[in-house]
């Protein structure tokens, strides 16, 4: 599993797991914290529909954690200001870049993969049922 779909899902329905797994590596090895937890603000990049070129629309407040277990490096980025779910999110990245995340993991994820799927088909059958068909309006 990419980095990219690892934090979407741990962002987006596992805030609990990825505090698990992170006290599950902190347990296990020694944790050095590279860059403290600190809040930030970074460039929100959008494409113009028309000509197709991009444009700054704005700021958003961030939190990043830098930290490293063993040889490997991680990084956590999370939007609005979570300090300890940042440096979870670095734990659990520099975890993956070390290669020694348990097995375990890759059931956590698959679950996470599957109850994100399920809060989409909700979020989506919520919205078909006040979508408005016009095809079978009447003049």
């Amino acid at each position: 599993m990419q980095r990219a779909e690892r934090t979407k899902l741990l962002i987006e329905v596992g805030r609990q797991e990825a505090m698990e797994m992170a006290k599950m590596i902190c347990e296990q090895y020694e944790v050095i914290d590279i860059q403290e937890p600190r809040a930030g603000l970074v460039m929100v990049k959008m494409r113009e529909s028309a000509k197709q070129s991009l444009f700054y629309i704005g700021e958003v407040l961030v939190t990043e954690a830098k930290v490293k277990v063993g040889d490997a490096f991680g990084l956590g980025i999370v939007r609005e200001e979570e300090p300890v779910f940042a440096r979870a999110l670095a734990v659990i990245d520099a975890a993956y870049n070390g290669n020694f995340a348990p097995q375990e993991w890759a059931t956590i994820f698959t679950n996470l993969s599957q109850r994100l799927e399920a809060e989409q088909q909700q979020t989506k059958r919520s919205i078909e049922r006040t979508k408005v068909q016009f095809d079978t309006m009447q003049v």
